[in-house]
């Protein structure tokens, strides 16, 4: 028997550009909605991003569009021509989520605002991103145009983890600021499809990148609110240790927190001796003597270990430790392997492998992992959406292509 995904029956009409909504859209894709992506007949900006491949359709495919793509049909529409918008004015009718994040106040000015579209389909749940929201009063950068690393510097971050005399290390984690406010914006979709169904409305879901990254790392205002504030260029001092040390072929990570923690490491270092000594009596003497005392031990016992053989010795103690794995070490993880996190995406430019991209993290139980569909070619699904979903004959269709109107993949 076939097991329905859970957003199964669930439509969604993505104008979409990058990673913020894409990611958000490729979520729902994966748990089974029907996303359809609204593209300019040259492709949304995302397959423009380098590095790239060239797709079966002889087209260029940037990495940013592969990571985000799959699963998903394209529909290739002039939206600057009238005759375009009111094609996907017409989409919009039928779907139950359209999805922007075309800029601040762009999608209001070619016609596709959320007042717009929900006066024509009122159950409609409407997902906007943008980087600061889409009140213009309420915040004074409500018009600046926003990529992950702007939400990610003005959440405080970047100066949160700075080392003093260097410049910030930006995009730390790629871009979490886009993919961090994706997964909020699919529980806003999700919450406000619920409360449709007890309502019988949709309504809007307005998500900003800053206000996604304040909520992710909102440990930099909450110490700031409790005392532990940063002088300019000057280590902050903390009462525990986060840090990191060598290993024979790399660097592990190491977290100790609470007294029976720094216990163990104590003992697995043979420093029994440490235990009770006034100079670590608390997270306060860990992190002061951790670069003249306890780095140069832990650095002489993990000398001989490889990072992974490292943390697991830490881990087996008790001690919280991971290896800082570069890109080769990720690709050929057993874990990452057997919860399938890593997919490949086959490569039609002959290049021997494969294009890996993230997996999904949501497992579900009754539900079977259905596999990666390719992403799809700009426009490849433009006659077939408007001949089902608004009647247009295959004529019709090649006259508006003949017309510049619309793209075929």
């Amino acid at each position: 028997m076939t097991v329905p995904l859970p957003l199964a029956g669930v439509r969604v009409l993505a104008l979409e550009q990058m990673q913020a909504v894409p990611f958000a859209t490729q979520l729902l894709a994966r748990l089974g909605a029907d996303v359809v992506k609204v593209e300019p007949l040259a492709g949304e900006s995302g397959r423009a991003a380098q590095p790239a491949m060239i797709d079966g359709s002889g087209r260029r495919a940037g990495a940013t569009f592969l990571r985000y793509g799959s699963g998903k049909r394209s529909i290739a529409v002039d939206l600057k021509d009238p005759r375009g918008r009111d094609l996907v004015l017409g989409l919009a009718e039928r779907f139950d989520v359209l999805a922007e994040n075309l800029g601040p106040g762009r999608a209001d000015r070619l016609g596709f605002g959320y007042e717009s579209v929900s006066e024509r389909n009122p159950r409609l749940v409407y997902l906007s991103i943008t980087g600061f929201g889409r009140d213009v009063e309420g915040s004074p950068y409500a018009r600046w145009p926003a990529y992950a690393s702007v939400a990610e510097a003005m959440c405080g971050a970047y100066e949160y983890a700075r080392h003093p005399h260097q410049p910030p290390v930006l995009n730390p984690m790629g871009g979490l600021g886009d993919t961090g406010t994706g997964l909020f914006g699919v529980i806003g979709v999700l919450a406000a499809l619920r409360h449709r169904e007890q309502t019988g409305r949709g309504q809007l879901v307005d998500v900003a990148m800053l206000d996604a990254m304040l909520s992710i790392s909102d440990v930099v205002t909450n110490f700031w609110s409790m005392g532990l504030r940063r002088e300019p260029d000057v280590e902050t001092r903390v009462p525990y240790l986060l840090t990191s040390f060598r290993c024979r072929d790399g660097w592990c990570v190491l977290q100790v927190s609470r007294p029976h923690q720094f216990e163990r490491l104590a003992r697995l270092l043979g420093r029994p001796e440490w235990v009770g000594d006034e100079r670590f009596a608390d997270g306060w003497g860990w992190h002061d003597r951790w670069p003249d005392t306890i780095r140069p031990a832990v650095e002489d016992w993990a000398a001989g270990y490889g990072m992974r053989d490292a943390a697991g010795r830490l881990a087996d103690a008790g001690l919280v430790a991971a290896p800082c794995y570069r890109a080769e070490d990720v690709v050929h993880d057993p874990h990452v392997a057997a919860r399938r996190m890593l997919v490949e995406i086959p490569r039609p430019d002959g290049a021997p492998d494969p294009v890996l991209v993230a997996g999904n993290p949501v497992k579900l139980s009754a539900v079977p992992d259905t596999g990666e569909k390719r992403p799809p070619y700009v426009g490849e699904h433009t006659a077939e959406l408007l001949g089902a979903e608004l009647g247009l004959t295959a004529d019709a269709v090649a006259a508006l292509n003949a017309q510049g109107i619309v793209g075929l993949g």
